[in-house]
């Protein structure tokens, strides 16, 4: 069984030798707040708020991008690892004695939430597809024989989860392996699916569903996992039971894009007042329907309200859940996620809100155009970069890795490796920056001198 005494750890990775066992009363914030600053202020989170959530970026109506989502999920995280924390300090002072970083659960949580997305690459889940599809069945299929069959898993499933791992930890040219320099518990907690991609796409199994770490990054989850003393399920092909405040950040992510969702379909007039209504009212307590009479006839700000209480309802339900289920989730032998485990008052509203965003939201024109224009703009950047810095052997092969930035760059000469530094480039594009790219390049567009 998993300890939080050991789970709870703020080494920080690439600093090893400068950090601190305990707690400073002195220092401004916490070693895990300092996490959440260093990513708030990073280049790929502030990248986020050109990558799309769901609806393409917004003209005059704001809809979510995936900066705004994790901010969301940060908020509602926290809060969960706070209530936790609560919970166990009244129930079980002996273990918040024992292991006394319990009191940052918090602030862990939310650091992770705020990276859970920062490997997406542009264009949403399509954007993954596209790159995937490049190698299962575009011309990236010609590098299948120059790479081992695990490296060759990674790159036909392309996996956000796992390019969040290496963004944080990979030392990029001149970027120095402490550029960020996360503790180990916000790594782990970002890793929903603690396994290699070669044991991932296994639907029956939570931690397994996708994959949570490249063949390049193997040693590093190593690394971590071993500190924080994670439970190891098989070495080979290497797979962990979660971290248990993984299900914090999942649960977090899962209830803003839920609630979340629906208020933007509202406010692109999708989905009707009143069936946001009946959707949201199961899980907004009681009075809620006196405080809605009360309310502004405005119909956004009755959604924002009836947003906010079943945030609030969900929350708390997730956080009683996880500190029921304490003892289970420390065993690594939890099999669902928190939101799935829910009485059926909050799961029934949950599934009807799911039932409609696929067949409203998810699948809605111009949600669809944007995956489609998304799909054929990340394979024609990889049609062009890829080959280019694989071969480099023509004059136009040599002006196109002009165009990479040096940070991205390698001085390995093997092929996994070269086409790992085409997909950092390519992955942390922006919506916008990708297009214009790619107009560029196929000569869509012609470039101005300015």
């Amino acid at each position: 069984m998993m300890d939080w005494k050991y789970l709870l750890s703020n080494k920080r990775f690439g600093k090893e030798k400068y950090s601190k066992p305990e707690i400073d009363p002195d220092e401004a914030r916490s070693d895990f707040q300092r996490d959440y600053d260093r990513l708030i202020f990073s280049s790929p989170f502030r990248r986020l708020q050109n990558k799309t959530q769901v609806f393409p970026l917004p003209g005059s109506v704001f809809v979510h991008n995936r900066l705004t989502h994790s901010l969301e999920v940060a908020s509602v995280g926290r809060s969960m690892g706070t209530l936790f924390y609560n919970q166990t300090k009244k129930n079980n002072p002996s273990l918040v004695a024992s292991a006394p970083l319990l009191s940052e659960a918090g602030n862990i949580v939310a650091a992770a939430a705020l990276a859970h997305d920062l490997g997406n690459p542009a264009f949403g889940h399509s954007g993954e597809a596209a790159i995937s599809r490049y190698f299962t069945d575009g011309d990236g299929k010609s590098f299948e024989s120059k790479v081992s069959r695990e490296q060759w898993k990674d790159l036909t499933h392309f996996e956000g989860n796992a390019n969040a791992i290496r963004i944080l930890t990979h030392s990029f040219s001149g970027k120095g392996n402490d550029a960020y320099a996360l503790t180990y518990s916000t790594l782990a907690a970002i890793a929903k699916y603690p396994c290699a991609s070669i044991a991932g796409h296994e639907k029956s199994i939570i931690h397994r569903k996708k994959y949570g770490f490249f063949q390049s990054e193997q040693e590093t989850f190593k690394r971590i996992a071993s500190e924080l003393g994670m439970e190891k399920e098989i070495e080979k092909p290497l797979i962990y039971k979660r971290h248990p405040l993984v299900y914090l950040v999942e649960a977090a992510d899962d209830i803003c894009y839920s609630i979340v969702d629906l208020e933007d379909a509202h406010r692109l007039k999708i989905i009707s007042f009143e069936e946001i209504k009946s959707l949201l009212i199961p899980l907004c307590g009681e009075g809620i329907e006196e405080k809605l009479s009360r309310t502004t006839e405005d119909e956004d700000a009755k959604v924002g309200l009836m947003r906010a209480r079943a945030i609030n309802t969900l929350t708390r339900a997730c956080a009683d859940k996880f500190s029921e289920h304490q003892d289970i989730l420390l065993a690594g032998d939890f099999e669902c996620s928190l939101t799935d485990a829910l009485a059926d008052k909050y799961l029934e509203p949950l599934k009807a809100i799911a039932r409609i965003s696929t067949d409203r939201i998810y699948n809605y024109s111009s949600v669809i155009h944007k995956e489609v224009a998304g799909y054929k703009v990340m394979a024609g950047l990889l049609e062009e970069f890829v080959p280019a810095l694989v071969y480099n052997d023509t004059h136009y092969y040599k002006k196109l890795v002009k165009l990479i930035p040096q940070q991205f760059l390698t001085q390995q000469e093997d092929t996994y490796s070269r086409i790992q530094c085409v997909l950092d480039f390519v992955s942390g594009m922006t919506d916008l920056y990708a297009v214009e790219v790619y107009s560029k390049i196929k000569g869509i567009s012609f470039p101005a001198l300015s």
